[in-house]
């Protein structure tokens, strides 16, 4: 998988530096610096801006550019023994995914698991999660009916975003508990939100339809820490 731009690689530089296997500098380094990247043990090449620009097809690569080892994605089986899960329903904004993701690592979430897609391009996902794509567990299953009815057979109590759902600051979330955030533009479905143990949403002080389901998901995550 190729990822560019700095944030993002000299993330994995400092937690998963055996996860790239050749840098791309197209910028001038200091000489201690360069000395530095030159023992972390990944092949380190420099690159004209024009070819790295062709590399990620034009995208904004600051002058770094990384081929990293594949993610190794996860069976969300794997998951019924944690506490707190964050399932998306029919998501495939890559930037929105990802971004869910950096927040869900920072917040504490122990897993997440992609629902209603067959895959899902993980390059633009670890690059938009600033490289914590690397660090929090991440499964996709098509079938969301099927998770969520294994979640809840583990003990969990399920717990989705919808308008018309209870305020989120008059819930007090169970230990074992699962966010389910629907897609951007259709939301969650009559029949998942029949599963739900129940909805939950964010009241707004102005008349204002909803919240990019990643800021919304965001605030959800923090409000249902425990």
């Amino acid at each position: 998988m190729l990822i560019y731009a700095k944030q993002p690689i000299y993330y994995v530089i400092q937690n998963h530096p055996q996860m790239i296997k050749t840098l791309f500098l197209a910028k001038e380094l200091d000489k201690k610096e360069y000395s530095r990247l030159m023992k972390m043990g990944f092949e380190i090449k420099r690159i004209p801006a024009d070819a790295a620009g062709k590399m990620c097809k034009n995208g904004n690569h600051q002058g770094f550019l990384a081929e990293v080892r594949n993610l190794e994605l996860h069976q969300f089986k794997t998951f019924l023994d944690k506490d707190f899960v964050v399932v998306l329903s029919g998501l495939t904004d890559v930037g929105n995914i990802g971004a869910i993701v950096r927040t869900a690592y920072a917040l504490g979430v122990d897993a997440i698991v992609a629902c209603g897609v067959k895959s899902l391009a993980l390059e633009p996902i670890l690059r938009t999660s600033t490289g914590a794509l690397f660090d929090i567990p991440f499964a996709i299953e098509h079938n969301i009916h099927d998770v969520l009815n294994d979640f809840k057979m583990s003990g969990f109590t399920l717990y989705g975003a919808d308008m018309g759902g209870k305020d989120i600051r008059e819930v007090v979330p169970k230990q074992k508990r699962v966010l389910v955030l629907g897609s951007e533009g259709e939301g969650l479905t009559s029949r998942v939100v029949s599963k739900l143990d129940e909805v939950v949403s964010i009241k707004m002080s102005h008349q204002f339809d909803s919240l990019n389901v990643s800021v919304a998901g965001a605030i959800l995550i923090d409000r249902m820490r425990i």
